[in-house]
C-alpha cells in the first residue's frame, strides 16, 4: 500500500507462478494448464514474437503513469518501442489512478476496449476482470519471453489468479509490473552515530537500539497513525519476523489454509504493544498525522521510522546523506517484509493485437527499461540491487534492500487487502492494540473473524 498520494490498491498478492507445470495447484484442487509446446522459433505455438512482421498496428494503452518521473519513463519507453517497431503506433490514454479505477471497468465491457491496461492487482479490480474473462492469461508469453527468469516468483505472484479468480497467487499470470515497493526502517545516520550504534542487522539488534535511544532521551521510533493504515506498515514487517511467509501470504490474500489466532501472530502483536508500553514511540501515535510525523523526522524528531520506499525521495531531499534505510533480518537471517509492486500492465481479451501487446509488456519490463526507470527516479522491480549504485543516497539503499528481499527473501503482501472490509478491521484493531484497549489475543481474534468469514463465503 502506498501513501495516499500513490496508487490505490485492493486485496493483494499470493504464492508462485506455475506456468509450465501440469499439476494441481496446492490447496485448490484446480488444474494448472501446461502451455503449448514450443515451436522451432522457441515460442509456444500460437504465439508470435516477430512484431516487425505483423503489419501496421495501433496499440491502445491505458495507464496511470501521470506524475513526474512516472510520465517521463513511460514516454521514453513508448518512443523506444515505436522506434524498434515502426509499424506500431501507441495510442496512449493516461489518467490519474482514481480516474482509471472509475473508467476502466466500463471500458472493458464496451466496443472500444483498450489493448493494454494498468489494472490494480487486487481482488476487486484485476480479480474481477479475470473472473469476467476480460483479461488474457499470459502464461504462453511468459514462456516465450522468459519472464519466469526475469522476475522473482515473489513478484509474479502479485498478478497471478486462478481462472475463476477465487484464489489469489496460484494459477495463471495476468500482468507484469514495472516498479517495486518495500517497507523497511528509515533512520538518521547522525543520531545513530551519536548513540554509538551500528546499523541493526536483525530485529533483536533493532530492539536493542530502540532501548539505547530511549535511555539516551531520544524518541526511538516515530509513527503517525491517525489515518489507521500507517500502523499496518509497522505490524507487517514485525509479523514477517515471527510468522512463516506462506501463512502471511494466505492471510493477506484472503486464501484458505491459515489462521490469525496463532502463537506467532499473537507474539508479533505483543511485540508492537510492548514497544508502546516501553515508550519507544512518540506520544499520541493514534492522534498523529502520518505526513506531519515523517516530515518531523526530517527535522530531527526521532531516530527510526518504519515506512515504505515511497517516502525515500521526499525524506532524502530534506535529509540528504543523513537518511539511511535497511530491512532487518529474522532470527534465521532471512529477509521478509511487507512490499509489493506498481500497478501491473495487462492485456485485455478484447484486444485484436495480443502478440503486439505482449511484446509491449516485455519491452516495458526489459533490462534496458529498468535502467530508464532508475534514470527517471523510479524503483525498478527487476535488477534492483544491481542498479542501486545509479540511484544515489538513501535511494541506493532502498534499491539494495528491495533487491535482497525480492531476490532471496520474501516480499509479503499488504495485509489490509485480504477481504473487502479488512482495511477497516485491521486499522481499528491496530489502534486498539496501540492504545491498550485490545490484548494481543483479542487483536488476533478480531482479525480472524473477518478473514474466516470471507474465506467461508469465497469457497
Amino acid at each position: 500500500m502506498t501513501a495516499p498520494s500513490g496508487r490505490i490498491r485492493a486485496a493483494l498478492l499470493g504464492a508462485a507462478l506455475l506456468a509450465t507445470l501440469s499439476a494441481c495447484a496446492p490447496g485448490t484442487g484446480q488444474q494448472v494448464t501446461t502451455p503449448p509446446a514450443p515451436t522451432a522459433s522457441g515460442s509456444p505455438s500460437g504465439v508470435n514474437t516477430d512484431i516487425a512482421g505483423v503489419g501496421d498496428v495501433t496499440l491502445t494503452v491505458w495507464d496511470q503513469e501521470v506524475r513526474g518521473g512516472q510520465n517521463e519513463q513511460i514516454e521514453k519507453l513508448n518512443a523506444g518501442f515505436q522506434d524498434k517497431y515502426p509499424n506500431v503506433t501507441i495510442k496512449r490514454v493516461s489518467q490519474s489512478v482514481d480516474d482509471l479505477a472509475t473508467t476502466l471497468r466500463l471500458a472493458l465491457t464496451g466496443d472500444d476496449a483498450p489493448d493494454v491496461v494498468q489494472a490494480n492487482n487486487g481482488r476487486n479490480t484485476m480479480g474481477a476482470f479475470v473472473a469476467a474473462g476480460q483479461l488474457i492469461p499470459l502464461d504462453d508469453y511468459a514462456q516465450a519471453y522468459g519472464w519466469q527468469e526475469r522476475f522473482s516468483p515473489s513478484i509474479l505472484k502479485f498478478s497471478t489468479y486462478s481462472t475463476d479468480a477465487k484464489v489469489f497467487g496460484e494459477g495463471s499470470l495476468y500482468g507484469l509490473p514495472q516498479t517495486g515497493e518495500v517497507v523497511g526502517v528509515f533512520y538518521s545516520r547522525s543520531k545513530l552515530a551519536g548513540l554509538g550504534l551500528e546499523i541493526p542487522k536483525n530485529w533483536t539488534e533493532f530492539e536493542a537500539a530502540l532501548a539505547t535511544a530511549k535511555q539516551a532521551g531520544e524518541t526511538p521510533l516515530v509513527l503517525g497513525n491517525i489515518e489507521k493504515w500507517p500502523a499496518i506498515h509497522v505490524f507487517g514487517p514485525l509479523q514477517g519476523s515471527t510468522v512463516p511467509a506462506d501463512q502471511i501470504t494466505a492471510l493477506a490474500l484472503g486464501n484458505s489454509g491459515a489462521s490469525w489466532t496463532t502463537p506467532e501472530n499473537e507474539a508479533a502483536a505483543a511485540t508492537l504493544q510492548g514497544w508502546v508500553e516501553k515508550g519507544y514511540f512518540n506520544e499520541g501515535v493514534n492522534g498523529a498525522d502520518y505526513d506531519a510525523v515523517w516530515q518531523g523526522m526530517t527535522k530531527g524528531e526521532g531516530v527510526f521510522l518504519i515506512g515504505g520506499s515511497w517516502l525515500a525521495a521526499d525524506m532524502g531531499a530534506a535529509m540528504g546523506d543523513d537518511l539511511g534505510f535497511f530491512v532487518p533480518a529474522d532470527a534465521a537471517g532471512r529477509y521478509a517484509t511487507t512490499g509489493g509492486t506498481g500497478l501491473p500492465f495487462a492485456v485485455t481479451s478484447a484486444s485484436q493485437h495480443s502478440d503486439v501487446a505482449a511484446a509491449y509488456l516485455d519491452f516495458l519490463t526489459s533490462d534496458d527499461a529498468m535502467q530508464i526507470l532508475v534514470d527517471t527516479g523510479n524503483l525498478p522491480v527487476n535488477r534492483t540491487a544491481e542498479l542501486a549504485g545509479s540511484a544515489g543516497g538513501a535511494l541506493s539503499e532502498v534499491f539494495t534492500e528491495f533487491g535482497k528481499v525480492a531476490g532471496s527473501g520474501d516480499v509479503l503482501p499488504y495485509l489490509d487487502y485480504a477481504t473487502p472490509t479488512f482495511s477497516d478491521t485491521l486499522g481499528a484493531a491496530l489502534q486498539g492494540l496501540i492504545d491498550g484497549q485490545l490484548t494481543p489475543a483479542a487483536f488476533t481474534e478480531a482479525l480472524e473473524a473477518d478473514y474466516a468469514a470471507f474465506v467461508a463465503s469465497n469457497g
